[in-house]
């Protein structure tokens, strides 16, 4: 057995072919900021006594999962398979200038793609299969490289063999980001972009465990109701979000990562772009330190759209045909 440093330990991830049936390899290992995925265990206390003031020993195990969370740059290969998981749908175009352009959206089902989890470490190998992520977080700030929060919940994993592989991918940095908002979806594209210090964007999927008698860990992982809010913070120069929020406006939302720094063909650039066709915004909150410039931090919360029958709309430019 060997002592190590968090470092050295290596994640992937798959797609399930069979649901609940973990893959043999990993589609993508993802380099990693942060990492914590560990079986978890539930109790049940045998209340029974025998004439003694001691406890029995009656504490039998009846439950069994795995629960952990990502933190990573966003690639703009991998982060096609965390999507997929997130919102459960995905149509991939035609290659155009060595390209490719996928479309997800949200899934209308309690079962989205599952995924099989890869631990690697100085000690064991472990993968964990029906990986469904529970959130995904999105945070780009001034002078970072854009990441994200990926929540995790499994069964236990199962001792494995692994092979890490990295493939190079590329990422996204805070000058990559534009942050649109329209009146609707549809006149997101020839909106011009406004100034922000940070984007949050959150998308919480509600999962629950399905449970059943005859089996100590979980059959299946169910999404429930799918949740999306987030906040905008900039620099507090104008009054017409203060007024849209005040009148409850509705409006559509597109926070944009283009890298143009990059070519995947001759004019083609790697791009993620999340279209919210219905947002609104909450209270505001203001900062006024007296030595500060007054700044804005502006929360919103995405609905479905009835006209658009969507909530959410992401796309995905790179050089992977398909997921």
């Amino acid at each position: 057995m060997s002592k190590f440093i968090g470092a050295t330990v290596d994640f992937g991830i798959a797609k399930e072919t069979v649901r609940g049936t973990a893959e043999a390899t990993a589609s993508y290992w993802l380099p990693k900021v942060s990492l914590s995925l560990d079986d978890m265990i539930e109790n049940a206390d045998d209340e029974n006594s025998i004439g003694v003031i001691e406890n029995i020993e009656g504490i039998n195990l009846v439950y069994k999962y795995a629960e952990g969370e990502l933190e990573a740059k966003i690639g703009d290969k991998s982060f096609g398979l965390i999507l997929l998981a997130t919102l459960g749908s995905v149509s991939s175009g035609s290659i155009v200038d060595s390209a490719y352009t996928h479309t997800f959206s949200v899934l209308q089902s309690s079962q989205h793609p599952a995924l099989s989890l890869f631990v690697d470490d100085a000690n064991q190998d472990y993968k964990h299969a029906l990986g469904m992520i529970t959130e995904l977080e999105i945070n780009a700030e001034t002078g970072s490289i854009i990441n994200y929060k990926a929540g995790f919940r499994a069964k236990v994993g199962a001792t494995a063999t692994l092979t890490p592989s990295y493939s190079a991918e590329n990422l996204f940095l805070a000058q990559h980001i534009i942050v649109k908002t329209a009146t609707t979806q549809a006149g997101l594209d020839a909106a011009g972009a406004i100034v922000v210090r940070s984007v949050n964007l959150k998308i919480n999927k509600n999962v629950e465990d399905d449970k059943n008698l005859g089996s100590n860990e979980p059959t299946d992982i169910l999404n429930k109701q799918f949740a999306i809010e987030g906040s905008l913070d900039l620099v507090f120069d104008a009054n017409t979000m203060k007024t849209e929020m005040l009148a409850s406006t509705v409006k559509a939302l597109r926070i944009e990562l283009n890298n143009a720094d990059v070519l995947i063909g001759s004019t083609s650039t790697p791009r993620i772009q999340f279209d919210l066709h219905a947002v609104k915004w909450g209270a505001f909150t203001r900062n006024f330190g007296k030595a500060d410039i007054v700044t804005v931090t502006v929360p919103f919360k995405a609905f479905y759209k009835l006209a658009d029958a969507k909530m959410i709309t992401a796309t995905l430019r790179n050089a992977v045909v398909s997921y």
